[in-house]
């Protein structure tokens, strides 16, 4: 059991822990390390794939029990294939993605074969900067697979009309022994003649045509909390297509790209501004307004501000049940490309009049230069 990861000690619980303490060890977990909490972290992306994987094995009995028997026998092989989960794709127990964030409820895995679920969809939502900062509810459309309600998925006229696979004895597994050069495996695989469903069809269904599924459109009122950003997402357990082998559906995957804005930026829950400051109001003072998530509000310019000063405005970012970001606005003073010639006679008046020391950087530059090369740059 060397090369193999403890999964007891990745979710932090003993290894006689109930089902229920796997579930709640699982939901901590996933809250302190989902990726969408550390954008850019690749630790806590590669923590959160161990917690996934962990809890893929632990919270399915016949995992549990073949990881179990593995671990108290090391080198003697697992009982019917390895614990590898599914990574970032399976998230099992999530029945909405943004309720896990933001403290609703989240079961553990469902411990479903994954060959026995249906296909999952994974669709994309289109929101505009401001509905993504400040939340939604959107309708959402799509096409799925959707099991046959007069045949109840199993392709058979009146949901009747079928036999138990002779192959399978009505299973819809078979066992495959196989002799290899390290010794006798036994592999539990779908049965071929029934497709893994256990049924052979006498006379299919009259609605469906023994596909055992109807293509149907779905509408889905969406509630998109404060903070959705590219690439979050919201899951919907069992809004998939419909499985094919009498099992449970899978899942939708409604996946956020969001427009960008015209002059916010953002990061995470913070804003950012380039505000362009006309050269008298830095020199000057004055005030500029300035846009926010709401409406917009009068900044005061203090006297002497300089090109690139960033001034942080504490609880004017996003407001979400993480937590409200910061506005940060950085300042961009600009001078003039055209002036009048009587402009340009009181400008300058002011240059003349004016001591490089009233310029922290030019005379800063202007000490480097005359002690560096003898010769001053002004």
């Amino acid at each position: 059991m060397a090369d193999k990861k403890n999964y007891y000690d990745i979710l932090g619980v003993q290894k006689n822990a109930s089902d229920a303490d796997i579930k709640a060890a699982y939901r901590k977990k996933v809250k302190e390390y989902h990726p969408d909490l550390h954008p850019g972290d690749a630790t806590a992306a590669e923590k959160f794939k161990e917690i996934n994987e962990a809890n893929e094995t632990l919270s399915d009995k016949q995992k549990r029990a073949a990881y179990d028997y593995e671990l108290e026998h090391p080198g003697m092989g697992g009982m019917g294939g390895g614990f590898s989960g599914q990574g970032f794709s399976g998230f099992g127990g999530f029945e909405d993605i943004f309720s896990s964030f933001f403290g609703g409820g989240m079961g553990g895995s469902s411990g479903r074969p994954e060959d026995n679920v249906g296909e999952d969809i994974k669709r994309e939502m289109s929101l505009s900067f401001m509905d993504a900062a400040k939340g939604c509810t959107r309708e959402f459309s799509y096409t799925r697979n959707k099991a046959c309600p007069a045949c109840k998925g199993t392709g058979a006229k009146n949901g009747t009309a079928y036999s138990p696979c002779a192959k399978c004895s009505g299973q819809g597994r078979i066992r495959v022994t196989q002799n290899t050069m390290f010794g006798r495996t036994v592999r539990v695989t779908a049965c071929p003649d029934c497709s893994g469903t256990g049924k052979k069809i006498i006379e299919k269904c009259h609605v469906c045509k023994g596909k055992r599924y109807n293509r149907e459109e779905e509408k889905l009122n969406i509630t998109i909390p404060a903070g959705a950003d590219n690439q979050s997402y919201i899951l919907k357990r069992g809004m998939g297509h419909a499985s094919l082998t009498g099992g449970p559906a899978g899942d939708l995957y409604i996946v956020f790209r969001v427009e960008p804005h015209k002059i916010f930026q953002r990061k995470g829950m913070d804003l950012f501004i380039d505000l362009p400051i006309p050269y008298a109001t830095a020199a000057l003072g004055g005030k500029v307004r300035v846009p926010d998530l709401n409406d917009s509000f009068l900044l005061d310019i203090p006297e002497g501000t300089q090109n690139g000063t960033t001034i942080i405005m504490r609880g004017k970012g996003i407001a979400s049940r993480q937590g409200t970001g910061s506005l940060h606005i950085r300042t961009y003073v600009e001078v003039p490309t055209k002036l009048s010639k009587e402009q340009k006679k009181e400008l300058e008046k002011i240059l003349h009049a004016t001591d490089v020391k009233q310029y922290p950087r030019a005379k800063q530059y202007a000490d480097d230069m005359e002690a560096l090369y003898g010769k001053k740059p002004y």
